[in-house]
């Protein structure tokens, strides 16, 4: 019983479907993905792209078709995309549609979590990595990536006020949006000194310096 429910392999319809929600899941919980399309990076159509990013990194992979377990196993593996060449292609979508330059290794991560995926749809395996990120994907409200977003545009508002100090006062006036939460802009007048007075009572006269 036992061996024939390990030879039989679910639809090769469903196990596509669970990698390719799989994959979804593991680019809408990368968070460096998650901030560029928040922040526009890729332009007013980003989470589109993001769509479109989902299916280029699954089209990378051949579509299951039902066949013999060991048919499908032996003869695709060799063929299909390792970790190394999925991190890549993540890299240069984000470099290409979002100008983004990824310096750590989260690509790495997302894409070892989506060939570990894929292995495991391959052979009908929907509760291991393919449950664990749907499960982060349901629960990504209020985490990490919110806050770091958050962070993110406090420093980009704080650094615009302090470039925006000098030079350009005149020419922004009009434009400014949020005049009530900004600094005040114009310069404080100086206490004039007092006057100096000599021993017979009159007051010294001094000339300004240029």
């Amino acid at each position: 019983m036992a061996s024939t429910e390990t030879a039989q392999l679910p639809p090769a319809a469903l196990r596509q479907s669970n990698f390719e929600q799989a994959v979804a899941c593991a680019l809408h919980l990368w968070p460096a993905l998650t901030l560029a399309v928040q922040n526009n990076w890729g332009g007013p159509d980003s989470a589109d792209k993001r769509d479109w990013f989902a299916g280029a990194v699954v089209d990378l992979f051949s579509e299951f078709a039902d066949a013999q377990p060991g048919e499908t196993a032996k003869t695709s593996a060799a063929e299909e995309p390792d970790m190394e060449d999925v991190e890549t292609v993540l890299l240069q979508v984000m470099i290409d549609e979002f100008e983004v330059n990824i310096d750590d290794d989260s690509a790495l991560d997302v894409a070892r979590s989506i060939v570990k995926a894929r292995s495991e749809c391959a052979i009908g395996e929907f509760n291991d990595e393919v449950k664990k990120l749907s499960e982060r994907f349901a629960n990504r409200k209020g985490t990490k990536v919110d806050q770091m977003f958050k962070q993110a545009e406090d420093q980009d508002q704080d650094t615009d006020w302090e470039s925006g100090d000098s030079g350009e006062d005149d020419e922004d006036n009009e434009g400014d949006v949020d005049m009530d939460e900004a600094p005040p802009l114009a310069p404080v007048p100086k206490e004039k000194p007092a006057p100096e007075i000599d021993e017979d009572g009159f007051i010294k006269v001094t000339k300004k310096k240029r």
